[in-house]
Parts: structure tokens; sequence; C-alpha cells
């Protein structure tokens, strides 16, 4: 592939086709996820058929994760992006026809939601890999920034459409996610074909050369760990319900404040790293956001005033976000092209595993400790992560600017 370098501006045309495919296919995802929970509820009234949608999209990507990393730097990424929301369009279509035709069942919706699990674990890897190829190198950190804005941004704006969109029919609902996904396809299809990459040969060691990527580069294996256990620990969002209605006393408006406020904190700084990209000591900046992270998570634990728990939820994923870009970047810059797919399947499979653990850790803690002892220990282990990553990881530490060093 050959960078479609042509500007020196940061938005310049395939960029901004990419986040408008990106934002539309994230937005369709997280109606989805609306639109599926409520059906699947209805139809079986069981919060274990909630938990299977959750399994039937989570196990394709642990499943197929390191293969699709493989197709990334072994296919041109554009056709691959384009054909799995093509795939997820047709998804959206079958689950439509079900619905209208009533033929539509538990075990139907959680076979679509599969296929769907299956084309997103090929999708993840595949578009974080492409954003390089986009933008000149200097420009990467804020092109980054401005991705992570699309994402928080569909995770704001997705729930309450497809919750709108829902009370208007559940057909109505799957059309427009289908449309989304479709228009994704197409933006993606615009962005100017790339040539195609010459890649190691195949098989089993170029299949796991992601894993021995990170595992022999420490400030790679720094970054996606350091995140990891920080999400891992730091569950606090798992347990908004529990804090919304017994701790916090407030209704179903209160906690849908609580889970946009760390979305609103991401999309806020986000659009600030994209105006004002970090230059300088940015993997003291880095460690810094993770404890802070810990911090308002801490905050969060023990307040038992709704304004003081908003505000801590905003800077948790603001410091979030911080962490999230200067990762992405570390690991886009640091790593070569040949090998982008798969070392962004190896980090899409941890955060993504990171993010389901660190959700049960919090209830099975929650359920043995209790809820706020939970969210506590939580944040000071996060804040024990970070001082114990400092000592063995003192590269990450040590690293000054986002660009490839010698």
């Amino acid at each position: 592939m050959t960078p479609a370098h042509t500007t020196k501006s940061p938005l310049a045309q395939p960029l901004v086709l990419f986040l408008f495919g990106r934002m539309g296919s994230s937005i369709a995802f997280q109606m989805l996820g609306v639109a599926v929970g409520w059906q699947m509820y209805a139809l079986t009234s069981s919060a274990w058929y909630l938990g299977l949608v959750g399994l039937a999209q989570f196990l394709p990507m642990v499943l197929l994760t390191l293969v699709a990393g493989h197709a990334a730097d072994r296919y041109d990424r554009r056709t691959i992006a384009r054909t799995c929301q093509f795939i997820e369009a047709l998804a959206a279509a079958a689950l439509v026809l079900g619905s209208h035709y009533h033929w539509l069942g538990k075990e139907a919706l959680l076979a679509v939601m599969c296929v769907i699990g299956s084309a997103r674990a090929f999708e993840y890897p595949t578009m974080h890999a492409l954003v390089p190829r986009l933008v000149p190198r200097e420009h990467l950190p804020r092109a980054l920034a401005l991705s992570a804005s699309a994402n928080q941004t569909a995770t704001i704006v997705g729930p309450a459409i497809g919750g709108l969109l829902y009370a208007a029919g559940v057909t109505t609902v799957y059309s427009t996610i289908g449309v989304l996904f479709l228009a994704a396809c197409i933006l993606i299809s615009c962005i100017r074909p790339s040539d195609t990459l010459t890649t190691e040969a195949t098989g089993d060691r170029s299949l796991f050369a992601g894993i021995s990527f990170i595992k022999q580069h420490p400030v790679v294996l720094g970054a996606i760990s350091l995140d990891l256990f920080a999400v891992l620990l730091g569950g606090a969002t798992a347990l908004l319900p529990i804090y919304a209605r017994d701790i916090l006393v407030t209704g179903p408006w209160g906690l849908g404040l609580l889970r946009s406020a760390p979305a609103a904190g991401a999309l806020g700084m986000s659009l600030w790293l994209a105006r004002r990209p970090l230059k300088r000591r940015v993997g003291r900046t880095m460690f810094r956001a993770v404890a802070l992270f810990g911090i308002a998570t801490i905050v969060f634990a023990l307040s038992r005033l709704f304004w003081l728990s908003l505000v801590a939820l905003v800077v948790l994923g603001a410091a979030d976000v911080i962490s999230v870009v200067i990762r992405s970047s570390l690991v886009q810059i640091e790593t070569p092209d040949a090998m982008r797919g798969r070392v962004s399947a190896v980090n899409s499979l941890f955060i993504g595993t990171s993010n389901q653990l660190g959700e049960f850790e919090s209830g099975a803690t929650a359920a043995l400790f209790g809820t706020v002892p939970s969210v506590l220990v939580g944040g000071i282990g996060t804040l024990l992560v970070v001082g114990l990553w400092i000592r063995l990881f003192p590269q990450l530490a040590q690293v000054d600017t986002l660009g490839k060093r010698e």
C-alpha cells in the first residue's frame, strides 16, 4: 500500500472519509447493542440470554483476532474493512426481514450477532492499521485523536438514537443500522486504492508474529499492558446501576448521565488532543494519565454526591483517552507497516478482553466484598500498577516524543 500523503493537513480527504466511515459503523454498532438487547429481553425475559448476546460477539473476537490481523497485513486493508461492513449491512437486513416476518427467534438473533461479531473481529484491527497509511507520520497522533473523537461521539449518540428509533418499531432501527453500515462501506470504498503490501511468508510463524514483536519491544509491550491492567482494575462503569439506585439514590435519568459522563470527558479530551497534540514527555504523560484514572476511580468510589460522581467520571474518561491516544500512537509508530495488522489485532484482543474481564472482576468483587470496596480497590490497584510499570518498563517512561526512535 502507498500512503496517501498528498497534503500537509491532517484532515486530508482519505482521513475525512475514514473518520465518517468509522463513525457511521460505530454508531450502527452502538444502536445494535440497544436494539438487540431490548428485543432479546422481550423474547426471553432472561438475563442469561442477554449475557449470551455479549458472548456471541466476544467469542469470534477471541477466536479470529490473530487470523484477522494476519489478513490485514497480507491483503488490502481497505477491501477487508468494506467487506466487513457490507457483511454487517447484510446481517442488519436479515434482522429487518426476520422481525418483519416474525421468524426471528432467540437462536436466530444469536446467530446473526455471531456473524456480526466475526465481521467486527476483522474490521477492528484492520481499521486501526489503516490510519497510518492515510496521513504523514507527524500528523498520526492528531489523526488518532480524531479517530477517538469519532468513536466517542458514536458511544454518546448511538444508544440514544437506537432507543428513540426502537420506539418507532424494531424494523425501523434495524433498517437504519443497515443503512449506516452500508454508508460506511461506501465511504471506505471512496478512499484511494492502495498498492498491494509485500509481506513475509504465510504460516504459523507469520500468524503469531504480532505477539513476538510485542514481546521483543518493551515500549509497545509496556503501553499495551499498562492500559490493559488499568481497564481491568478500574471497572467502575460496570457497577453504575448499583451506584445510581442504591448509593447516589437517583433514577434512570441519573444512570443515563452517569453512563454518558466518561464518554463526554473522553470526547472533550480527544478533541483537545486533536487541536493540541502532545509534543514532549509523552511516556511520563501516559503514566500520569493512568494515575489520574485511578484517582478519579477512587473519588467516584467514595462519593455520595451526584455532581461529584459525574465530575469524577468525566475526569476518568478524559484521562483514559489520553492513555488511549498515546498507546495507539506508540503502537502504530513503533510497528513496521507490514506488521501493523497483526500487532493491532493483538492490541484489540488484549483491550477487548480486559473490558470483558474488568466487568466480571468488578461484579465478582462487588458480590464478595461490596460495591464501594470493589471500586475503591480497583482504583488503588491502578495506582499500584502505575508504580510497578514505571520500574518494569523504564523505556516507556523515557519516551519523549511520538516519533520513531532510531
